[in-house]
């Protein structure tokens, strides 16, 4: 390959970045016509999607997550689906189940019925209401995109998101996600109240005649593009070194000070893939070609909050894992 050609490739590649950091940005200012006062939250969730992965939104009724997700699915131009977990609800009624047809010449045969789980976008509301058995049926189907049901596999949509929702109150009678299916989301998304203006403008738009409607800003095979795009943005030495400190550093034994006996368990490597994602996607989301390490500080909390958890004395003594994060990203950032 000459100098030249490969000058020409690597414009090309610039202007494709340039064009797609554009159309997520459409995307964003579309979201955000109709999700007020989450920005925060709306950023990290186009981030999770661009960077192929799964989120689990936490936060109190009332505050926009299943409207959020369904906007998503329509600026994005994904097929958006909801399952309202109960804890009656069984694995079948997610996956699908199979049923016995009778042909026209007497011939009978069992045929798949395709469960919710089929689409491109789905979300899982209150996730830990449903029995473990259930949340399981979730397990696969985030890892490998496939289901198995009567020793038959299905590939499920491209591509395929899950965006679980979760109540911080309540938790009587409910079933708290084990720590495998926790890592399997790329971030913990906690949704906020909004501030004063927002809710003022909420107020308005939302008890009209006609409330504000999301516009489509890609499709999905658009939404595939950014993200192939995202895993070939280049990332500079003191990003990785600066995600490998991070992750290590969160681990029993591994902190220092304080914090050395504080961790009961830390993350795992799939947290540094998480973020080695992340902050390529909050590049792109930001219009950059490159993260910075600034990046990786701006996510350090919601990819490795629900991958780590703290000694019985560190809580009783008030530490917290968001106190435990930022004592970790203060010697990176």
């Amino acid at each position: 390959m000459t100098a030249e050609t490969a000058e020409r490739m690597e414009d090309a590649i610039v202007r494709a970045a340039e064009a797609t950091a554009a159309q997520i940005r459409t995307a964003r200012a579309n979201i955000s016509t109709v999700i007020f006062g989450q920005q925060s939250v709306v950023d990290r969730a186009l981030i999770t999607v661009l960077s192929g992965g799964h989120a689990l939104l936490v936060g109190l009724p009332g505050l926009a997550k299943t409207k959020l997700v369904e906007t998503m699915g329509t600026v994005l131009g994904l097929d958006a689906r909801r399952i309202q977990f109960t804890p009656d609800l069984m694995p079948s009624d997610i996956l699908g189940s199979e049923v016995l047809e009778e042909e026209a010449g007497g011939r009978r045969a069992f045929r798949f019925i395709k469960g919710p789980v089929f689409a491109q976008l789905l979300m899982a509301d209150e996730i830990n209401r449903a029995s473990p058995r259930t949340q399981s049926a979730l397990l696969q189907s985030m890892q490998e995109h496939q289901v198995t049901v009567a020793g038959e596999s299905y590939e499920l949509p491209r591509p395929f998101h899950v965006l679980a929702t979760q109540n911080p109150l309540e938790q009587e009678g409910t079933y708290p996600l084990p720590e495998a299916q926790l890592d399997r989301f790329l971030m913990q998304i906690d949704v906020d109240y909004p501030d004063l203006d927002a809710e003022r403008k909420i107020l308005f738009d939302t008890t009209g005649s006609e409330g504000a409607r999301a516009k489509p800003a890609l499709t999905a095979e658009d939404l595939m593009a950014a993200q192939r795009l995202v895993r070939r943005l280049p990332v500079g030495e003191s990003v990785v070194e600066a995600i490998l400190q991070l992750v290590r550093s969160a681990r029993p034994g591994a902190a220092k000070g304080e914090l050395a006996s504080a961790i009961a368990w830390g993350p795992g490597p799939r947290a540094s893939q998480a973020l080695m994602l992340a902050v390529r996607a909050r590049a792109l989301l930001d219009g950059r070609l490159a993260p910075s390490v600034d990046d990786v500080v701006a996510l350090a909390e919601p990819v490795l909050k629900h991958r780590m958890a703290l000694s019985f004395s560190a809580r009783a003594d008030g530490l917290t894992v968001e106190k435990a994060i930022a004592a970790l990203v203060k010697p990176i950032g």
